[in-house]
């Protein structure tokens, strides 16, 4: 079977998302965080959320995966959890004091991390590359309900 005339965008934008994914990891984890703790921090941090549920939507990460990171995070002193007087079923998350100074610092990693991606490209090609992105997500959502 002969090779490809060009090379599949799918292994492309795989490799791409793998490097770039792993390069914002190790930035995270040198600032004391992770993916997960960027993201349950960024969501807390920006949006008006209630409980953990929201949050876990907000974040999509599965409820028992958002509880195991959520001890880890309350052990570590980031966020506490009580339960909501109106709704003895639902917990309340709220950042720390240490959380909030752990949000700074991964604020500033995760612009940082965006301003390399950014590096050598015009904000012509930034909008560009945005919109090719933003199409082959609605070609993979066209074929597949599941994807969001």
């Amino acid at each position: 079977m002969p090779p490809p005339a060009s090379r599949p965008i799918g292994l492309t934008l795989a490799r791409t998302a793998r490097a770039v994914s792993r390069a914002f990891d190790a930035r995270l984890a040198e600032a004391g965080g992770s993916l997960p703790v960027w993201l349950i921090l960024l969501s807390l941090r920006t949006q008006a959320l209630g409980n953990q549920r929201e949050l876990a939507n907000a974040v999509g990460i599965q409820g028992a995966t958002l509880t195991h990171h959520l001890n880890a995070m309350e052990r570590n002193g980031l966020v506490t959890r009580r339960r909501d007087p109106a709704n003895r079923r639902v917990h309340l998350v709220e950042l720390t004091p240490a959380g909030k100074e752990l949000f700074g610092r991964l604020r500033e990693t995760a612009i940082a991390h965006d301003r390399r991606l950014r590096r050598g490209l015009t904000s012509a090609e930034v909008a560009s590359l945005e919109q090719l992105l933003d199409r082959l997500h609605v070609n993979v959502a066209d074929d597949d309900p599941a994807v969001t």
